[in-house]
């Protein structure tokens, strides 16, 4: 089916659509991984985007249940060059293509991705309208004008869980291929602003039981279980959208700061700790897409430059060193990926260091972590 695309900047395109119908507007962003596309397509972190795959072939392996990041597939649209319907994998039990049409997602390929990714490099991540129903360009740019842009919606509503549950198994054992039972170690307490599957498997790895809560879940609630001594800590996990919108929850998390609960967010929740410390973030021009990002550990770990996953259009600023030292920087353009803040239990990082299929190399920060909670 026939795709029409409508860049922000006046681009217009026409595409082959292999995924839902419909009509969708977002943001556009590049991502550089080689692998692991399911993994991108239902991390909830994506919610309110189009994908840009620079892997020129999608749907290779199709999918499975086992590598959902979630529930569901959250993000706008997925953009490809060349679309595989045709899996070969023996763990694939689906297309990519009949995955999108259950998801409700579009599924746009036969593109030059290639020249999306050079006009996102240049220009910088910006909204765009597909279609597969309307095909006028002046009708396209009014729905896209009319739209509120990624940064006005807060989608940490749509992604969050209903309800309060612990998770149930921990990480995935590639020689048994079936994930391992449960820890039943200290239990940590993590808000979901959009959590990724895998982020939980890492804790759970780690010695810790996670207990998921909704993003409305209050600091007073969270503040009775930490000193009834019911959990050990908090865990702020990744997330969409702009973190500088979301008010009630930097509220929140000052509260669970001024209570001293030792605190560990990664991405989002990296970013919402910077905020409630007074230090507000800024938006990337294109952001950090992909899983061959290297970022130096500036604590003298070893190895000293660590491969890890990223997924972020947002970064907090060099002023954070007042309150925090710095404990690792990116090496593509110097910003920072993580801090560890003074005279308090609190520190996170920017990238993923959960990313699998990705970049392993930051596992160890999950122990970290249970050493402060223990």
């Amino acid at each position: 089916m026939k795709v029409s695309i409508l860049l922000e900047n006046g681009m217009f395109f026409e595409a082959r659509g292999f995924g839902a119908r419909g009509t969708e507007v977002g943001e556009i962003v590049f991502n550089t991984s080689m692998t692991g596309y399911q993994e991108i397509i239902t991390d909830p972190s994506y919610a309110g985007q189009f994908v840009v795959f620079t892997m020129p072939e999608i749907g290779n392996v199709g999918v499975n249940k086992d590598d959902m990041e979630s529930k569901g597939a959250w993000l706008k649209g997925v953009i490809v060059r060349e679309y595989v319907d045709n899996f070969s994998n023996f763990r694939g039990e689906k297309s990519l293509g009949e995955f999108l049409k259950e998801e409700g997602i579009l599924g746009i390929s036969d593109i030059d991705t290639r020249f999306l990714t050079k006009t996102i490099r240049n220009e910088g991540a910006m909204m765009m309208i597909a279609s597969t129903e309307i095909h006028d360009k002046e009708e396209l740019e009014k729905i896209l004008k009319s739209s509120p842009r990624i940064e006005e919606v807060d989608y940490i509503k749509e992604v969050t869980t209903k309800e309060a549950y612990i998770h149930p198994h921990g990480a995935w054992d590639s020689k048994e291929f079936k994930y391992k039972p449960k820890n039943t170690g200290k239990k940590i307490a993590v808000f979901d602003f959009g959590v990724k599957r895998n982020i939980l498997n890492e804790l759970t790895e780690a010695g810790m039981e996670c207990l998921v809560l909704p993003a409305s879940t209050s600091a007073e609630d969270i503040i009775k279980m930490y000193e009834n001594g019911e959990i050990g800590g908090v865990f702020l996990s990744n997330g969409p959208g702009d973190p500088l919108i979301l008010k009630e929850i930097h509220e929140k998390i000052k509260k669970l700061l001024d209570a001293k609960i030792p605190m560990f967010g990664i991405c989002l929740g990296h970013q919402l700790l910077s905020i409630s410390h007074g230090y507000p973030t800024f938006k990337l021009k294109f952001g950090h897409h992909g899983g061959n990002h290297p970022v130096k550990n500036m604590l003298g770990r070893k190895p000293v430059v660590e491969i890890t996953a990223q997924n972020h259009n947002y970064n907090v600023s060099e002023s954070i060193k007042e309150v925090a030292e710095v404990t690792h920087i990116n090496l593509f353009d110097g910003t920072i990926e993580g801090v560890k803040y003074k005279n308090e239990p609190v520190f996170s990082v920017q990238h993923h260091p959960e990313a699998s299929p990705g970049p392993h190399d930051s596992k160890y920060i999950f122990k970290e972590f249970y050493k402060i909670v223990k």
